[in-house]
């Protein structure tokens, strides 16, 4: 996991990166606003954490989170604030902040919430494995296919679809599970210094090279190297890569002999590389080698039976996380979350149920509390009217059968069956009538 620190002070933003990097995180510096929308725009991973001062010399970072947000960057974000600007980072929480952080604090309350939004980020693993969309099981059929193969794998897929996700999935279930799984950050290797962190260096082979250090092939070695936005390989290296996979051998910088390669390889981007081979980015063999079998992640819109489940699991873990009663989506709330178009997919959908649980005043999610209207952006498309309203009514039986195995499993005890579901006692009841449940019935 890494995090963008966005500091204007050199010391502060230097200690801030030592003390997470301590903490095995990696770590990006940026110290205005212009300069983290460039990193962000470059080379952002999809397990990104950006961390933003609250006042930077061109401008406040809630325009950094505003703009992140606009452009479909649903990355987890916290604020850095000093105490007098407490009502600023809570109007950052209403626009989608993770969190914010006194200063002063900084030390005892950042790997604590780092540590809450990786846990967070395995829920949000674990939800996106287990949807019941059309789409997303023939997904996992083609995972559970060609996981126990040792096929080079190219995984395409918008931001936000869980690509980093699936390649880990992949992993997992293929017979290289019990070796290692290294993700590399392709957006983040200089020209320079590629060479030597694929392929690792001998001492002396340059300047600087006081050991010998091994790289990415030999850390993996006899498991899987994720290759995360290899769209942005130099092309130099792109040629290197090939010949490793092709002859199963490479040669360390400096050395004099070829080691043997003994590596998974599973690649993933959102860009368009045919695209980017006609603009000679892109190697057109290296493109081949490594599609042996490609696997293209749908949408959020693609799988309409995964939003209104999905928002139910994010709503009832914002819940928990802000220290809210659990609300519940109105139904024209559930409309709304049918109809949008979801730019920034599941993770998009995770802010906007979160920010609306922050903001929610009552027991109801209104249209008002997600405030998707507000941005600007077509909401409701009447073409799907007809999906939209199977949804719903899936919606409504997938809550009474959980009403139902609630009530069973407590064997009628309606406090405990309130207590499964996360809801009031009241509340059950009055969904109990809804649904024309009776303790008799179940």
């Amino acid at each position: 996991m890494r995090v963008i620190v966005v500091e204007d002070n050199i010391l502060f933003c230097d200690y801030i990166c030592n003390f997470l990097q301590n903490a095995d995180y990696q770590t990006v510096k940026a110290y205005r606003l212009a300069q983290a929308r460039q990193v962000i725009a470059r080379s952002v991973r999809e397990d990104d954490i950006v961390l933003a001062d609250l006042r930077l010399p061109d401008g406040e970072s809630t325009a950094l989170l505003e703009w992140m947000r606009e452009q479909g960057y649903t990355h987890p974000f916290i604020m850095m604030t000093n105490y007098e600007e407490i009502h600023t980072a809570v109007h950052a929480m209403k626009l989608g902040a993770e969190d914010y952080i006194l200063k002063p604090l900084l030390e005892d309350k950042l790997l604590p919430a780092l540590k809450k939004i990786r846990m967070a980020d395995e829920a949000f693993a674990k939800v996106i494995y287990e949807r019941k969309s059309a789409a997303f099981r023939e997904l996992d059929r083609y995972i559970r296919l060609v996981a126990p193969t040792d096929m080079t794998v190219l995984i395409l897929g918008n931001t936000g679809t869980g690509k980093e996700h699936l390649a880990g999935k992949i992993h997992k279930r293929s017979l290289r599970a019990n070796k290692p799984y290294i993700t590399v950050d392709c957006g983040s290797l200089s020209r320079e210094l590629a060479a030597s962190a694929f392929f690792g260096h001998v001492k002396g082979a340059f300047t600087g090279a006081t050991d010998e250090k091994p790289g990415y092939f030999q850390e993996a070695r006899g498991g899987t190297l994720f290759l995360d936005e290899v769209e942005n390989l130099p092309v130099e290296i792109q040629q290197m890569l090939l010949r490793a996979m092709e002859e199963r051998r490479y040669r360390p910088v400096g050395g004099r002999q070829d080691k043997r390669m003994d590596v998974r390889v599973i690649a993933a981007t959102n860009e368009d590389l045919q695209g980017a081979v006609a603009e000679k980015r892109f190697r057109k063999d290296l493109l081949y080698r490594l599609q042996d079998f490609t696997i293209t992640v749908p949408t959020l819109q693609d799988c309409l039976e995964d939003i209104l489940p999905l928002a139910d699991f994010f709503r009832i873990q914002s819940a928990g996380q802000l220290g809210k009663e659990i609300p519940d989506f109105d139904e024209a709330a559930k409309k709304i979350l049918l109809g949008y178009g979801w730019p920034g997919n599941v993770r998009e959908l995770k802010q906007v149920v979160h920010a609306a649980v922050l903001i929610c005043g009552g027991k109801l999610i209104t249209p008002q509390c997600l405030r998707l209207q507000q941005a600007g952006k077509t909401v409701l498309n009447l073409a799907k009217e007809e999906k939209i309203n199977n949804c719903l009514l899936k919606d409504e039986q997938r809550n009474a059968e959980q009403i139902r195995m609630a009530v069973t499993i407590s064997k009628g005890n309606l406090t405990k069956a309130a207590a499964l579901l996360g809801i009031s006692r009241p509340t059950l009841y009055k969904k109990m009538g809804m649904y024309g449940i009776t303790k008799e019935q179940v």
